[in-house]
């Protein structure tokens, strides 16, 4: 059995809240392998979107080890965070963010320049043609569309050619039509770049798109089925 890409072992998070502690995940196991696609699904509150972030390593857990393409987050500082996820980890939210005094060009090769790469915006003017924005790559977000901005933030998640994919609800802000757009690149984008691809949905058809499905609710796993209800 090869290694697993995304290991987690009894992982709890739990922050404080008004009325004291809350408990948001609770003894989370689970195995992603390589190449896989992965749909997390459940109710709003289930903690689906605090999974996804524990795995991407921008949130730190309570408890328990995440071990990630082989290094343990939970053993790493801030620092050392985000410089793993600059060199393994590309992901994509609801709500784009991206830096509105940026253009699209510009967005995109933020992460390469941060990571010294040579000609980011030769790659990052390659990445948006990939996702039929090049004629738009000097306009800035709010001269974009919502589609548009997603798509400026998939090719953004996608240019340092990252080994794992995060998506969290990355259609939960569009219309169905532009939705559907969005996911076909995403799936082509995991294809071209052969990533693993973890996915944070509500919608049935979507997550019917991943070689697995896992569900949350209250916290803790449960089937698909379950969790769908």
């Amino acid at each position: 059995m090869s290694s697993p890409v995304i290991a987690l072992e009894d992982v709890t998070l739990t922050l404080m809240g008004n009325a004291g502690p809350v408990n948001i995940l609770r003894d989370i196991s689970l195995r992603v392998e390589p190449g896989e696609t992965l749909g997390l699904v459940g109710p709003s509150g289930s903690g689906k979107s605090s999974l996804l972030m524990l795995m991407a390593g921008l949130e730190a857990a309570s408890s328990g080890r995440i071990t990630v393409l082989g290094q343990e987050l939970t053993a790493l500082g801030e620092d050392a965070l985000a410089r793993f996820r600059r060199g393994n980890v590309g992901v994509v939210f609801q709500s784009f963010h991206l830096i509105p005094t940026m253009t699209a060009i510009e967005n995109v090769a933020t992460p390469l320049e941060l990571a010294g790469a040579r000609d980011a915006f030769g790659r990052a003017r390659a990445e948006l043609d990939a996702v039929g924005l090049g004629a738009r790559r000097d306009h800035y977000p709010a001269q974009l569309s919502g589609g548009e901005q997603q798509r400026v933030a998939l090719a953004r998640a996608a240019v340092t050619r990252p080994r794992i994919l995060f998506a969290d609800e990355p259609t939960g802000n569009l219309d169905g039509a532009t939705g559907e757009a969005i996911m076909r690149l995403l799936f082509e984008l995991r294809d071209r770049h052969g990533a693993t691809l973890v996915l944070v949905t509500h919608a049935p058809d979507l997550a019917r798109r991943c070689d697995r499905v896992l569900g949350l609710r209250d916290g803790a796993l449960e089937t698909y089925a379950e969790a769908a209800e």
